[in-house]
């Protein structure tokens, strides 16, 4: 069985935590944020990619549960799942890791809107990104996931 693409790796530093030593929240959603992006880019949603064709991405809803703290000098890993693709949705979750243990510490569970940035309204995905959506999904059903889905 394969595992689930990392998305991101990286690590937590003393300026990332808060007043009782662990990683804040807002921390967690910037991290899942740069997991994002690079997940968009395994589809084909690059940066180039929308500026070239006055396209973006936009969030309309986020679920995040934490589950284990993270503190300086943890190292984090995420690994993303992708649930849904198809019109002008898109449904994925990420899974963050402490990465010397494996423990899960955090999953967040987004769907957002794929963008027409001149008429500032949501629209279809390009057949190529959704063929790519298609065979990451197959990829991803195969994979269990301990946040359940």
């Amino acid at each position: 069985m394969s595992e689930l693409p990392i998305t991101y790796r990286g690590a937590v530093y003393p300026w990332h935590c808060d007043h009782v030593g662990h990683m804040n929240v807002m921390w967690y959603t910037g991290k899942f944020d740069e997991g994002t992006w690079n997940m968009f880019a395994m589809l084909g949603i690059t940066p180039k990619f929308l500026r070239d064709n006055e396209r973006g991405m936009a969030a309309i809803e986020q679920k995040t549960s934490y589950l284990r703290e993270l503190h300086a000098g943890d190292i984090v890993t995420i690994r993303s799942r992708l649930l849904h693709l198809e019109g002008k949705k898109i449904r994925f979750i990420h899974e963050m890791y402490n990465g010397e243990t494996d423990a899960l510490a955090a999953t967040t569970d987004l769907m957002g809107l794929f963008l027409d940035t001149e008429i500032r309204r949501a629209c279809p995905f390009p057949e190529d990104i959704l063929a790519n959506g298609r065979q990451m999904i197959s990829e991803h059903q195969s994979v269990e996931s301990p946040s359940g889905e």
